[in-house]
């Protein structure tokens, strides 16, 4: 599969999509046309979100064309030439994909080799399951499971400490209670700033940061750009629970 998993849309001060653009452009050479998938976005519509997408696409000369206009969106995923996943609320938009039956739809295409680019939401989706975001749960989607493109989690905007003075869960002790209830199931903390590459079977983290790598009964631990990250390729002998 080719996949480029993006932890977030914006680094602070810079412009949305800019850091992740010319990895965006790599992938997506000679790509014309992408399916946008909308559905993270609530508080501003998917009309917006296409035309935000569209005027940073534009410098790659690649026309967004997003599902949410067609009458049978899992037709436009199925004649897409490569699949974009946009982030905002990851609970939304697995709502709005099972309802039009588009986690199966994009995983048939991601196997016959379509490329797929996720960022935020985006990337969570492409996981066996959503429950390794950090997004509110403001819809009910028709179950967890997701896109199953990838046999690890993401979590994207992964932070290493709570703010001072706040006294709740950091985000590894939440993680940690994850593998405690799946313990099969790798988790990678992707940081802010940092992407992961995946394309004929290797996978790859691109960034100046490096990534936190969980799994029950192993002490988290750190990995840099440049290391073998073949093991989160292997998939699990048993199935999460739910």
């Amino acid at each position: 599969m080719k996949l480029l998993l993006i932890s977030n849309s914006t680094n602070a001060g810079e412009e949305y999509l800019r850091y992740p653009l010319p990895e965006i452009r790599s992938f997506l050479r000679g790509i014309r046309e992408v399916a946008f998938v909308p559905y993270a976005a609530v508080t501003f519509t998917y009309n917006a979100y296409e035309k935000k997408v569209q005027e940073r696409f534009d410098e790659l000369g690649i026309r967004v064309r997003s599902i949410h206009r067609a009458p049978r969106p899992d037709r436009v995923i199925r004649e897409a030439a490569a699949i974009c996943v946009g982030g905002g609320n990851t609970f939304a938009l697995a709502k709005m994909m099972h309802e039009q039956g588009l986690m199966k739809e994009i995983l048939y295409k991601l196997r016959s080799g379509t490329p797929y680019v996720g960022w935020s939401a985006g990337s969570n989706v492409c996981c066996p399951t959503i429950c390794t975001t950090n997004d509110m749960p403001i819809a009910a989607p028709a179950s967890f499971r997701a896109i199953g493109a990838v046999p690890f989690q993401i979590n994207p905007h992964y932070l290493d400490a709570n703010p001072e003075g706040h006294a709740g869960e950091t985000r590894e002790q939440r993680i940690l209670e994850y593998i405690e209830a799946n313990p099969r199931r790798w988790v990678v903390g992707l940081r802010e700033g940092c992407i992961l590459r995946c394309e004929r079977g290797r996978l790859e983290l691109i960034g100046n940061r490096p990534m936190r790598v969980f799994h029950k009964g192993i002490a988290p631990f750190e990995v840099q750009s440049g290391d073998d990250l073949s093991f989160l390729l292997d998939k699990p002998a048993a199935k999460e629970r739910k």
